[in-house]
């Protein structure tokens, strides 16, 4: 089941509806045009241990910390950790010990301003303007039927992520691209009328680790590669905290998982961390290894391609019993 019906009977109604020609040339009821979604931005963690975290993405992983933001009181408030020139990994000092380490994740559009337009009309929660950060990119939050934060973020010609591009990328980082995030999803349907119906993404793929209860959904951003993992769970029965840390992470590719194990047996991890998972091919065919940071977050290292050239064809299972959410 790769696609639905829905967006079936979408590109139909689209079709019909391009075929009628317009009764006025004054009409300003049509909605606002969707803005590009070219990829995933960053991934947001909250972490109890600041200089723990650098010693893992950084000693570790290989990636450098091109710029950092303090509080007023001098503190730090968040780091990055750089990926490539449009990706990175934002780590933030915990609020509170024992929650969930995942703080949000986030898409980079082309237009800020005309994305926010666009989500309002589709109903979406927004703020009342477009913001410029202290790094000088437009963004802002939103979020999902779940409660996951997502950012949207455009990379302003003067914002700092423009202004450091070709900069902070050494040889010893492990990947060069995070082709996704992971986050937790109760109600798979209302996720996806989110991500599909209103941002635009598109279902690539479902996978089910027992063969009878469905566990992931990934959707693609609408005008890139990149993707967003959902990852599926009985909302009744909610996540303990030991899994939330786990099934909100981050994938990072790399050609050969097996050298990059063997790289990474040359590097310190950091005492805290717990062992990484032997290489095995996952579900989607992929090989792949885990790797957690001090607070148990995963993070994923995969390659881009099934082991055996073929592909793994989705999963027919239905998804975990879903409560719907109330307000």
């Amino acid at each position: 089941m790769t696609l639905r019906t829905p967006l079936l009977v979408g590109a139909w109604l689209a079709a019909v509806a391009a075929s009628v020609t317009p009764v006025s040339a004054q009409d300003t009821s049509a909605s606002p045009k969707r803005p590009h979604i070219t990829g995933l931005s960053h991934a947001a963690f909250y972490v109890s241990d600041v200089e723990k975290a650098r010693a893992f993405y950084k000693d570790f992983l290989g990636f450098e910390e091109p710029y950092s933001l303090k509080n007023k009181d001098g503190s730090l408030h968040l780091t990055w950790i750089k990926i490539n020139d449009r990706q990175t990994v934002e780590i933030f000092p915990e609020k509170e010990a024992n929650t969930d380490r995942l703080y949000h994740i986030a898409v980079e559009t082309d237009d800020a301003e005309a994305m926010r337009l666009y989500l309002q009309s589709k109903g979406v929660a927004v703020p009342a303007k477009t913001a410029v950060g202290q790094i000088g990119n437009a963004n802002y939050f939103i979020k999902d039927p779940d409660g996951n934060i997502v950012e949207i973020v455009e990379y302003k010609p003067d914002g700092w992520t423009a202004k450091n591009k070709g900069k902070f990328m050494p040889e010893s980082r492990v990947s060069v691209h995070m082709t996704h995030a992971g986050v937790k999803v109760g109600d798979l349907e209302a996720s996806l009328k989110f991500y599909i119906d209103v941002l635009g993404f598109k279902e690539t793929w479902r996978g089910s680790s027992n063969g009878k209860v469905l566990s992931w959904v990934n959707v693609k951003v609408p005008d890139g590669t990149d993707y967003v993992e959902l990852m599926l769970y009985d909302n009744e029965k909610p996540l303990a905290m030991e899994r939330l840390h786990t099934v909100h992470h981050i994938c990072l590719e790399v050609p050969d998982v097996t050298k990059t194990e063997q790289l990474l047996k040359t590097r310190k991890m950091p005492a805290e961390c717990k062992a990484p998972t032997e290489i095995k091919a996952g579900v989607n065919g992929k090989r792949q290894i885990n790797y957690y940071d001090p607070d148990g977050t995963r993070v994923e290292v995969m390659e881009p391609k099934t082991f055996d050239g073929k592909p793994v064809p989705p999963s027919t299972v239905p998804p975990p019993h879903a409560k719907a959410a109330t307000s």
